[in-house]
Formats: C-alpha cells, structure tokens, sequence
C-alpha cells in the first residue's frame, strides 16, 4: 500500500487518511517512540512525563507536534549520551523548562494567540492604548 512520494495516492488511501489520519505522521510516531524505549530508564521516565504534558498543552497539529517529539527525542539521546543529569536538563522548575521548549513549536499555539488576545482586549477595555492592530471583537 505504501506509494512513492510522487506518486498519487490511491482513493482507498486518500479515504483511509481521512479516517484515520496521516499513515507518514503514525510512522513518525512509531520512530520516534522506539526511539525513547532506548532511552536509560531515568531519561525515558523523564520524557514520558513531558511527553503527557506535551499532550495536553503542546500544538495540537501532526506535523508540528511531530517535529516537536523529534526534537525531544533527540535531545534526551544526547543528553543520555553526555550522561547530563535530570535536573541540569530540566533545571528547578520542570513547567518552567517545558514551556520553554513548546515557546520554540509555534504551529498549533493556539493558548500564546488567545493569551495575547486576551491581554489586548483587557488593556482596550481598561481603556490602555495597546498600539496593537490584532483586535478580533
């Protein structure tokens, strides 16, 4: 069933991705998690608990969060490789440190464009010239 890049792609899979989503972002996901299953215990622990934060305030697209997970898994690889320890990677505040790293994926930062939104319009309403043109009422 798989198709080479140019090729196009038959209805049965073009219905199929419709349903199911993506068939290349599963692959990803499928690369991405045996790549952290070698991950020493400690570094998998670690992103298995930013990966479910990652789920519930991360972007939400399949190409975003994918390159996102990527990267996660890249940087814990090196950091295992390195031997850098949890806390030097992640520092005091984990939150702190995650919200760092999604501040990197914008695709799918749906909460940065409300936040902003929403500061804006509290500013217009306090009657504060924000100078901002974004205004969406």
């Amino acid at each position: 069933m798989a198709t080479e890049p140019n090729e196009p792609k038959s209805r049965y899979l073009q219905y199929l991705e419709i349903v199911t989503g993506s068939l290349e972002e599963k692959k990803r996901w499928r690369r991405y998690k045996a790549r952290i299953k070698q991950l020493p215990e400690n570094y998998r622990t670690a992103v298995e608990a930013l990966e479910r934060y990652l789920m519930h305030f991360g972007p939400a697209d399949g190409t975003g969060a994918m390159t996102m997970y990527e990267d996660l898994a890249e940087l814990f690889e090196q950091s295992a490789a390195d031997r850098t320890p949890i806390r030097d990677l992640f520092g005091e505040d984990p939150v702190e440190f995650v919200e760092a790293f999604m501040a990197n994926y914008p695709l799918g930062q749906y909460r940065t464009r409300e936040r902003n939104r929403f500061t804006s319009a509290i500013a217009r309403a306090a009657g504060e010239d924000t100078g901002r043109q974004d205004r969406t009422d």
